[in-house]
This record gives C-alpha cells, sequence and structure tokens, in this order.
C-alpha cells in the first residue's frame, strides 16, 4: 500500500475533528472524503511482470511404435557448442528490413534453459528413435571394458532466432554446423561435416509465434541430421 502523505494526514485528522464536533449529517459526509482519501493511498504499485518462460513442448507422450527396421549403430551425442550466436535464455530475434546484424531479445519471453541445451534434447530425441545415443561420458566407460566406442557427433548452434522480413512476415531460422569422428588407433578421425539450415514460417509477429517457427525448425533440422547420419554410416 502507498502510504499517505503527511499533508494527508493533517487533512484527515482535522476532517475527523470538525465531524466529532458536528451532527450527524456532517458525519456522514466527513466520512464521505476519508474514504476518498484512502482509496487514493489503497492502490498498490505495480508488480514486475515475470518473464514467460518456453521450451518445445512435451515432447512424446507416448510410447512410439516399434520401428520395424533394423537398429543403427550407437552413436555418442557431443555438448553443443555456440558459436555467432549469444549464449543467452532470451528469445531473440532480427529485423532483417532494418539491421540484420543485431539480435534482440524480446523483454518479457525466456527460453526454459539454455537454446542449446533444448536444441540437443531434441536432437537425441529424434536420433534416439532407431539408434542409442551416448554422451562422452559413456564413451570412456566402454574403452575401459573394450568395447567398441562409437561414432562421435558434435554440434555448433551457429543461429538461433526470429528473423523479420518486415514488421508481419517473420520465420524462425536454426543453423547448426555437424562433425561426425570416430575413434582410431592414431586418435579421432573425421568422417565427415555438414551445414544444417532450416527455416519455418512463424504464425505471428511476436515471441509465441517465433518459438513455434524455432520449435518446428529445429525438429526438421533434428530429422535432416539423422538422414545425414544414416547414410554416412553406409
Amino acid at each position: 500500500m502507498t502510504r499517505p502523505t503527511a499533508s494527508t494526514l493533517v487533512a484527515m485528522k482535522n476532517v475527523a475533528v470538525r465531524a466529532g464536533s458536528a451532527g450527524a449529517g456532517a458525519r456522514f459526509g466527513a466520512a464521505l472524503v476519508l474514504a476518498a482519501a484512502l482509496a487514493g493511498c489503497s492502490a498498490l504499485p505495480d508488480r514486475p511482470s515475470r518473464p514467460t518462460l518456453y521450451d518445445f513442448g512435451p515432447g512424446a507422450m507416448t510410447a512410439e511404435p516399434q520401428d520395424r527396421r533394423a537398429s543403427l549403430p550407437p552413436i555418442a551425442l557431443d555438448e553443443i557448442e555456440t558459436a555467432g550466436v549469444a549464449d543467452t535464455a532470451a528469445v531473440l530475434f532480427r529485423l532483417q528490413y532494418a539491421d540484420a546484424q543485431q539480435l534482440q531479445p524480446y523483454a518479457q519471453s525466456r527460453w526454459s534453459i539454455p537454446p542449446a541445451q533444448l536444441v540437443r534434447q531434441r536432437v537425441r530425441e529424434h536420433l534416439g528413435q532407431r539408434r542409442a545415443v551416448l554422451s562422452t561420458d559413456d564413451i570412456v566407460s566402454q574403452q575401459r571394458i573394450g568395447d567398441a566406442a562409437p561414432r562421435i557427433l558434435r554440434l555448433q548452434l551457429e543461429e538461433f532466432s526470429q528473423v523479420f522480413r518486415s514488421t508481419t512476415d517473420s520465420v524462425g531460422v536454426i543453423r547448426l554446423r555437424a562433425t561426425l569422428v570416430e575413434n582410431a588407433p592414431q586418435g579421432e578421425r573425421l568422417v565427415g561435416q555438414r551445414t544444417v539450415v532450416v527455416q519455418r514460417p512463424a504464425p505471428t509477429a511476436d515471441a509465441p509465434g517465433g518459438v513455434k517457427a524455432l520449435t518446428a525448425a529445429t525438429d526438421a533440422a533434428a530429422e535432416e541430421l539423422s538422414a545425414w547420419l544414416e547414410q554416412s554410416a553406409r
């Protein structure tokens, strides 16, 4: 509650004193004055609004039907590096029609965790539909017990933003640089590299629209990575 000023308190006191020596009608009028004065100081200050948190949704809600195709070899998915994008949980956008080089954050919109972690979870989910997806720590454990180490997929997140081509037209853009290596007696050997760039239209020209577009773009990028890895295994 906002505290009444000193002058307001004095005025309220004078009204109360005068009302005490007056008749019922005067006392009623004084009560109205007091109520108005209290109403003026009873408004609560605005609380700072909390940012809205977003992620890619709950994922699969039921068990996926069994894939009758042969399982693919396991793969190790490393932590995703961020290159060329700010390592922040803010939902970012660019105004391509004004200044495409400037990344800007939505003031009250945040990812629940850094985007690189969200993207890694989604890629792992897609790859896991047909193969075991391990972490790099699992590789160390396998090597200790003499198992053959799986190939390692390393990803760099180079772009992850909503790009406005006009004030009403925007797309969610993700760009990933993928590097596939395998362990050899002489050290790691490069198997292949690929840059995956996907954009999907935003249904609305705001943060919720950008989140939906980036979610769809990430799913499409994960599918493209999965197909590339399958080809690389041949």
